[in-house]
């Protein structure tokens, strides 16, 4: 399937109004941390699985400097002109599929800030923060499970040298009931600008969350390789 680049970004796509949670489903814990030990959790069970689910990605976008001093003055003037500020800016993204088989990528990217699908859209991003200050924010519709088959949320860094340790990103999901999900991208790898942070998948029936950290030295069409989604890529810019 081509991903499409060339459209240009619309006005803001419209919020699904939200569905009834449901309770905590005995988890009393308000916020629930995945790790490779406990790596997975059902918002089915919890009573997070109605609604919308927010995903929200903070990061250190001005990481300090190792050296204050270092370079000089002409150094500096280099660094200046060629944009390279130190700053980081990592891009919250999604690749889609639907249990009617269509498949897709939400990205500031080409401007790609919702899905494909015809009418109110079940994956879409609300804007591109490229100096980290609030972060960035995707949602995903789950008011019908039975339409959604996997989403992988990740992370890239658009700009700056790949040092995820400096970023120390986070990403928190939200549901509408239950505890919320975090994330921590506490595990490193400096060759790779992509990181595979997260899968929520569904079987119809439930939804749960699937902690990845999963680092891919290449783009977004390695990342697809990686996981299988099976499209065809052009090159996009923002």
């Amino acid at each position: 399937m081509a991903i499409d680049y060339s459209k240009k970004r619309g006005e803001p796509a419209p919020t699904p109004s939200g569905g009834s949670g449901g309770s905590g489903g005995g988890v009393s814990l308000s916020k629930v941390t995945l790790t490779k030990a406990a790596p997975k959790v059902s918002l089915t069970k919890s009573g997070g699985a109605g609604g919308t689910l927010k995903v929200h990605l903070a990061w250190n976008a001005r990481p300090a400097q190792a050296s204050s001093g270092g370079g000089g003055f002409l150094s500096k003037l280099k660094q200046a002109a060629s944009g390279a500020s130190g700053g980081i800016d990592l891009d919250l993204g999604a690749l889609y599929e639907f249990s009617d088989g269509s498949k897709g990528v939400v990205q500031a990217l080409g401007n790609a800030f919702r899905d494909r699908g015809a009418g109110e859209p079940l994956v879409w991003l609300d804007g591109d923060d490229r100096r980290g200050g609030g972060g960035e924010n995707l949602y995903v519709d789950l008011r019908d499970p039975a339409r959604l088959k996997r989403v992988l949320v990740f992370a890239f860094i658009y700009e700056g040298v790949p040092n995820w340790a400096a970023a120390d990103g986070v990403v928190t999901l939200q549901p509408v009931g239950g505890p919320e999900i975090e994330v921590r991208l506490d595990e490193h790898d400096d060759r790779s600008p992509m990181c595979a942070i997260a899968q929520i998948v569904s079987d119809g029936r439930e939804v749960s969350v699937q902690r990845e950290v999963r680092y891919v030295q290449g783009g977004q069409q390695a990342l697809d390789e990686a996981y299988g989604w099976g499209m065809r890529w052009q090159t996009g810019r923002k």
